[in-house]
């Protein structure tokens, strides 16, 4: 990687560039960044990362062979046509915008690119982001193998068809506000009986940890892992009976259905709208 070249300056942006210094991928005087007008949130970048920013569209294209774009999907019409100029054939376009189509992008840059769309989550912050990947076929072995370590910088990536990716918003992309919500429940049972709050969230935070661990390290299945913490007639058995009783893993997969069909439909929407207001 010579250079890399982000548009838009938000929380995924920021994640990437400290997942990016942090691995020394590139050299931070080679990461560049712009966004729309908020100059306090480029000179924070600067003086907190130690990279550069500018709203020279020239300067911050020049020599880069990796673009990200992580503005918001809304302003992606307007933000691409206005960069379209200095995008070419040669540079791997990296997009984390949600719904938007990699068709869509070489509309509305007016050329064929080679891109790799994503959807990563918001763990990303921390580097533990579950990231999904498709790529249309313009995308070269070495700009794949450099997509693959630039995600790796915030986390987990796999890749997927592009049609996958809806199914990926519903399980990953909103995942981790599943997991907010059985937190928030389990805290509200414990403090029902009779723990204190914070006793409570150190214990479920490390439950839930500890439970992703072997989840993740055992050849067992998660069926088969919940079986022989369930002893006949003991407490566990309790509890799982009465979440039976209550529909919870019909809910969830329901949920998780749910979410994937409203990215689709928001994609959609999305995509027709930012490809009308093409210009």
């Amino acid at each position: 990687m010579k250079k890399i070249a982000i548009v838009g300056a938000g929380s995924m942006a920021e994640a990437f560039i400290s997942g990016i210094l942090e691995n020394e991928l590139i050299d931070r005087k080679n990461v560049w960044v712009t966004n729309h007008s908020n100059q306090n949130r480029l000179r924070d970048l600067e003086e907190r990362y130690g990279i550069r920013s500018t709203y020279n569209l020239q300067t911050l294209f020049e020599n880069a062979d990796i673009v990200i774009l992580s503005m918001k999907p809304k302003d992606a019409s307007s933000a691409i046509q206005n960069i379209r100029p200095f995008l070419t054939k040669d540079m791997l376009i990296v997009s984390v915008l949600a719904g938007v189509s990699m068709e869509t992008i070489e509309t509305l840059a007016g050329k064929p690119l080679a891109i790799a769309r994503s959807m990563p989550n918001t763990s990303a912050a921390v580097g533990k982001s579950a990231t999904a990947i498709a790529v249309n076929h313009r995308v070269s072995e070495n700009q794949l193998e450099m997509t693959k370590k630039l995600f790796e910088t915030v986390g987990l990536v796999t890749f997927v068809e592009e049609t996958q990716l809806d199914a990926v918003t519903g399980l990953s992309g909103s995942g981790p506000a599943y997991i907010y919500y059985l937190i928030e429940t389990m805290e509200k049972s414990a403090v029902e009986i009779g723990l204190e709050k914070q006793i409570a969230k150190e214990l479920i935070v490390q439950t839930l940890i500890g439970a992703a661990e072997m989840v993740k390290n055992s050849s067992k299945s998660p069926k088969q892992l919940r079986r022989e913490v369930t002893s006949p007639g003991g407490t566990t058995e309790a509890g799982i009976r009465v979440l039976e009783e209550h529909g919870v893993q019909e809910a969830f997969i329901s949920c998780i259905k749910a979410a994937a069909e409203q990215s689709k439909r928001m994609g959609d929407a999305l995509c027709s709208q930012l490809q009308v207001g093409k210009t």
